[in-house]
């Protein structure tokens, strides 16, 4: 089973604001949902290892919009 951990960081460090396998509830967090967060980070988990991490990146309004 993969386990998403999604990590808020801002100057003052670091904190894990998700870890669970929902990847749909993973992936759909943004900044702004948390309180002083510059970025968030994806850690994906599976049996024990983790096989992947990236910064999640947020679509602007002109992303969105071009893509239709």
């Amino acid at each position: 089973m993969k386990i998403y951990v999604i990590q808020s960081f801002n100057e003052d460090g670091m904190e894990n604001v998700y870890v669970g396998p929902d990847e749909e509830k993973a992936m759909s967090l943004k900044s702004a949902d948390f309180e002083d967060c510059d970025a968030l980070f994806v850690e994906i988990w599976e049996d024990g290892e983790k096989t992947d991490d990236f910064r999640l990146e947020e679509e602007t309004p002109d992303e969105r919009d071009s893509a239709i």
